[in-house]
């Protein structure tokens, strides 16, 4: 059955963060609708995945059967009441039913950005059949539609897989995943382990996968010895694959980490394992089994988040009765996740910063360029551009609002000139005082997308030239159509305080 873990333990004992269990909120930062955990209840709450996305976010998680589901909601706190939208319905041999730990990423195609919807399917019979899918968006809607796009082969004899994400490093795309050990089983031995490919294409693997992580330590082997549900964490160029450790029918299930410090993402030499699990079970909060997982970004950018699943029971296992949780994550000064303690379920928390269904939630902001990170957007004489030392500060600060034309988009007021925002007019980028009119709205209206260059930066397309994105060029910022990798980098921002 199914295989994940998640977990606390501090990366260090010197560096304690004064938080126990979730981060606090920092200070300046306006936090979105408050919620209680679990964010989405049993049955279909197993495994999950969250992100956001023009102004919603987005979760899919385990179905057990041969439909995939995807719930959408402008606040944490709605999704446990959104519809379960069924986005594909499987007939593929061999992939008929058993859905699980779907896996989402935007990536750049053949056909430009469109997202793809990773998961693990079998036939009808449970479990031995497993293997890894992926279906292709036929647009930039998370909510599809999809269409199939094939099984990977990750494995010798097309072996067992499970568990797949995608991992972005130095502009390559790499798919991790778990898998046995010369494909043999826990009768026999075997060892569930993480293994990587890179993509040729979102749905190609260049070769079988190699492996980068076995079960090895104490921690890991409880139950059955265990690492799955690979996804990655990136901050500060550091790159942080944490999985699922130990069997997921114990309340052992737990989160651990490797770090990647070599240059070869494909060497298991690269990979440095942290020796102590990041998050695990609180017998004192009620929490068990706290493992698979992924992380999303506030809507500001400001918060990493995490959304995993959890039991309420020691006696719970790997069936329909784990739901899924959310919390804000912090860092260590060392510059390692802090995970910190599965919350209890009767802890209100307040929402990621920036939630645009919070009225309250409107938070200053500068943009930081991607490929020249010591250059921000600011405003000099009306006009735009990216400069480093800005002089006055103020004109590098923007009110990030709802959009003016969409509210599930971004517009970008001055801080020094309240009512002037951020317009293309002849496809420049300019600051004027909003006209009232349905061409300026239109014109001052972005949606915040993926970074074109890195995914946990963003960029922002135009919406009313939707081929169109901010960029700069020669310093100077304007929305162009984007066609290169040059482009990709001049188009990447960061949303920073």
């Amino acid at each position: 059955m199914r295989m994940r873990s998640m977990v606390t333990a501090l990366l260090t004992t010197l560096a304690l963060i004064v938080t126990v269990g979730a981060a606090p909120t920092p200070a300046g930062a306006a936090p979105g609708a408050s919620f209680q955990n679990p964010v989405v209840g049993a049955p279909n709450s197993a495994d999950p995945w969250m992100g956001f996305y023009n102004g919603s976010y987005y979760y899919a998680a385990t179905t057990w059967t041969g439909r995939i589901y995807i719930r959408k909601s402008a606040t944490v706190a709605g999704l446990r009441t959104a519809p379960e939208t069924t986005v594909f319905t499987m007939s593929q041999p061999n992939a008929v039913s058993n859905m699980w730990a779907p896996s989402l990423h935007l990536l750049n195609g053949p056909s430009g950005q469109r997202w793809y919807l990773y998961y693990s399917a079998g036939p009808s019979a449970c479990c031995g059949g497993q293997r890894q899918h992926v279906l292709e968006s036929a647009g930039t809607d998370p909510m599809g539609p999809y269409t199939y796009k094939g099984a990977l082969v990750l494995m010798p004899n097309n072996g067992w897989s499970i568990d797949g994400s995608v991992m972005t490093v130095g502009g390559v795309n790499y798919f991790v995943f778990s898998a046995f050990n010369n494909n043999v089983g826990f009768e026999n031995g075997g060892l569930q382990s993480l293994y990587i490919s890179r993509l040729t294409n979102p749905w190609t693997p260049a070769a079988l996968g190699s492996l980068i992580s076995e079960p090895t330590l104490a921690w890991e082997r409880q139950g059955n010895p265990v690492n799955e549900g690979p996804y990655v964490l990136q901050r500060n160029g550091r790159t942080f694959m944490t999985y699922s450790a130990s069997y997921c029918g114990t309340p052992d299930y737990k989160i651990g980490a490797l770090e990647l410090t070599g240059s070869d993402p494909l060497s298991r030499g690269s990979w440095t394992k942290l020796a102590n699990p990041l998050f695990q079970r609180s017998d004192a909060n009620g929490v068990f089994g706290p493992a698979h997982h992924s992380f999303f970004k506030s809507p500001d950018g400001t918060e990493d988040w995490i959304v995993y699943h959890a039991n309420d029971s020691a006696s719970q296992g790997c069936g329909t009765t784990r739901t899924s949780r959310a919390q804000r994550i912090a860092w260590n000064p060392d510059g390692t996740p802090h995970l910190g303690t599965p919350v209890s379920t009767a802890t209100v928390l307040p929402g990621p910063s920036g939630e645009l269904g919070n009225p309250g939630a409107v938070t200053v902001q500068r943009l930081q360029s991607y490929n020249f990170p010591d250059r921000y957007v600011r405003h000099q004489s009306y006009a735009t551009r990216i400069d480093p030392n800005v002089s006055p500060a103020l004109d590098a600060q923007f009110r990030v609002v709802p959009g003016l034309a969409d509210s599930g988009a971004v517009s970008f007021e001055s801080v020094n000139f309240p009512g002037h925002y951020l317009r293309h007019n002849n496809y420049v980028l300019r600051l004027e005082p909003n006209t009232g009119s349905a061409t300026f709205r239109q014109d001052a209206t972005f949606r915040q997308v993926a970074g074109l260059a890195d995914a946990a930066w963003s960029s922002f397309q135009s919406y009313n030239f939707p081929d169109r994105y901010i960029r700069h060029s020669n310093y100077v910022l304007r929305i162009d159509p984007i066609t290169t990798a040059a482009g990709r980098a001049d188009a990447t921002f960061r949303r920073t305080s």
